[in-house]
């Protein structure tokens, strides 16, 4: 007779060597799943984040590259011409996104290709598609929202027009709160010619809307660089309409016109100037006596510098960099090169969110606020091989230059945020042994011969404007400045100012400020008579001095 205790025993014994059996062959499924997915995830993140060189996941994606160069190895006329711009020719067969330095739009021919009218029947203009303009009113009326002192001071000026007869040809980027700025211009009694300082920035819908209003637009969003060039000469060389007041933004129309029609330039009345590149070649042309009308030197006023430079560029750095690349900054190893007011603001924002941040800087007053703030202040080269990021902001030129890109780890992220495109040293990237590939708008790789990837931005050109908005409300503050400016030189009695570069009279910055304080439902404390005596200042301002350091 058979024990039953026994078998029980025996079929619990036989029961767990099963159980272990299938462990094991899940542990080693497992495994194997594991190693094929982890294949498979380097081989997605090569092309996105910069997998290590050496794995065959990734020379199969370099491969890659050149497969799909087969779908865009004759591209489009408009495709030819906005690649023209910043490839050279020996590195143009490598380059692996034809069409993709213009919008996402179906019609790939170029603006100036077409001919387009508007609902009064004029083609004064060029712009991507005209039949946008009532998305972008509905663009231009979301920025009013938040631009009331702008809309304020229009509606103050209407009645006087103090800018008829004014005849105001800009190179600015083109955007809803730009068009908010051109609208008021426009009220208060001026005509207006327009194009882009930036191929990236010009937002089409709203130069569409422009357009429509009877504003003579000559941007879109892509241009190459003869099309840059093609659209400031149609906005100053037109028949029967001379311009007299100029607003800039880089001074690009400014050196145009000087050297194209200088007969043209010495008849204007003004010139405002809004940032640093440009301020320096007002600069410089009015150290060489060259400079032949009086300009107003907007960047440095107190209104642009403290706040524009400063408050929007720390919100707009991380808007910048979250939209085209999607990182994560904590712990992120990050260079700023430049602690002037844009980088402070960029500082500020990447400290926040945990990020270790250092700082280059020339200029030892600057170095030392970057000290006390609690940056670690170093020379690039010193940090070069470790970093993931490097954000550029001095206005200087060859920041960062190719020597350093060599340099640079697998997936770091380089960008600019100053005006113009010369502190990366992006040329010297347009090399054969090179391969470009556009990863998505404003985004591109550049793959070394071993399969180092770095991630340049808008290809070295303003971040923010270029890839993502900026604040509307501190736009506002700037577009203010910029019109009491224009109103100011148009209308100044014969000898005020000469030839040369101003800046903005403190009233008038404490103006702008207090037009906006408002939205904020901010209270001024206000100065007896005792009080304004006893500091020798006039109860209505201004309240500081002009060398006085906010």
């Amino acid at each position: 007779m058979s024990d039953p205790t026994g078998e029980a025993k025996l079929e619990v014994k036989q029961a767990s060597k099963e159980v272990k059996e299938s462990e094991n062959v899940a542990e080693k499924y497992s495994a194997l799943t594991v190693s094929k997915n982890s294949e498979m995830n380097m081989g997605e993140l090569s092309s996105a984040f910069s997998a290590v060189p050496t794995h065959k996941p990734v020379k199969k994606q370099i491969q890659f590259v050149e497969d799909k160069q087969e779908f865009s190895r004759f591209p489009t006329k408009a495709g030819r011409r906005s690649l023209s711009r910043s490839i050279s020719q020996s590195s143009t067969d490598s380059y692996s996104s034809a069409a993709s330095y213009t919008d996402s739009s179906d019609d790939e021919t170029s603006p100036r290709d077409k001919t387009q009218v508007n609902s009064k029947g004029s083609s004064d203009f060029c712009v991507k598609n005209i039949k946008q303009a009532e998305f972008g009113r509905r663009e231009i009326e979301i920025a009013e929202q938040d631009m009331s002192a702008l809309i304020s001071l229009r509606k103050r000026a209407q009645s006087e027009k103090p800018l008829a007869g004014a005849k105001i040809v800009g190179c600015t980027h083109i955007t809803a709160q730009t068009a908010v700025l051109i609208e008021t211009l426009v009220a208060l009694g001026a005509q207006c010619r327009w194009t882009a300082c930036n191929i990236y920035s010009t937002q089409n819908e709203v130069a569409a809307a422009l357009s429509e209003t009877g504003v003579a637009v000559f941007a879109w969003k892509g241009e190459s660089e003869d099309d840059f060039w093609w659209c400031i000469d149609r906005c100053v060389n037109t028949e029967g309409w001379q311009p007299n007041m100029i607003l800039d933004d880089g001074g690009d129309l400014t050196h145009w016109m000087y050297k194209k029609y200088p007969n043209v330039f010495k008849k204007i009345r003004g010139i405002v100037e809004e940032s640093v590149t440009g301020v320096h070649r007002l600069y410089q042309l009015s150290k060489a006596g060259k400079l032949c009308v009086p300009a107003m030197n907007v960047n440095d006023s107190v209104t642009k510098q403290k706040f524009d430079n400063l408050y929007c560029c720390r919100e707009s750095i991380l808007d910048g960099l979250k939209r085209t690349t999607d990182v994560m900054f904590g712990g992120k190893q990050v260079v700023v090169c430049g602690y002037g007011e844009v980088g402070k603001g960029c500082c500020a924002a990447l400290k926040a969110l945990g990020a270790i941040v250092y700082v280059t800087e020339i200029d030892p007053i600057c170095a030392l606020q970057a000290c006390m703030d609690g940056f670690r202040v170093v020379k690039l080269n010193e940090v070069i091989r470790q970093v993931d990021v490097i954000i550029t902001c001095t206005g200087n030129k060859n920041v960062v230059t190719r020597d350093q890109l060599d340099r640079m780890k697998n997936g770091s992220i380089v960008c600019n945020m100053g005006h113009s495109n010369t502190e990366i040293d992006v040329a010297s990237l347009r090399t054969p042994e090179l391969t470009w590939e556009r990863v998505r708008s404003q985004v591109d790789h550049v793959i070394w011969p071993d399969g180092k990837r770095v991630i340049l931005l808008a290809e070295g050109r303003l971040l923010n404007l270029s890839c993502s908005t900026v604040p509307t409300f501190v736009l506002s503050i700037t577009a203010t400045t910029q019109a009491l400016a224009l109103i100011e030189l148009y209308n100044a009695p014969e000898g005020r100012y000469k030839q040369d570069v101003y800046l903005l009279p403190k009233k008038m910055d404490e103006y702008v400020a207090s037009l906006h304080l408002a939205t904020f439902d901010a209270h001024l404390t206000e100065l007896s008579d005792e009080q304004a005596k006893y500091l020798g200042l006039n109860k209505n301002g201004p309240f500081k001095p002009n060398y006085y350091r906010y």
